[in-house]
């Protein structure tokens, strides 16, 4: 039987892929880089290579779960 508490972590259930897709709706590509200056956000921006990067970069994913967390916050 499941857990009837709802989970305290905003990122419970939450993809990656919708993740980044709800940072660029809310600040745009240009926004996301200047937040998280990094090249997938900031040159030639997509959402798979910035999938791509961001499973392989554990420091990089971290930024992009805090700056959502403060987004939905």
């Amino acid at each position: 039987m499941p857990d009837p508490t709802p989970s305290r972590d905003p990122l419970h259930g939450v993809t990656l892929e919708r993740m980044i897709n709800e940072l660029v709706e809310h600040y745009g590509w240009e926004g996301l880089g200047q937040r998280i200056n990094i090249r997938c956000f900031t040159h030639d921006p997509s959402v798979k290579s910035s999938l791509r990067f961001l499973r392989k970069t554990p420091w990089a994913r971290e930024k992009v779960e805090a700056l959502y967390i403060s987004m939905v916050r």
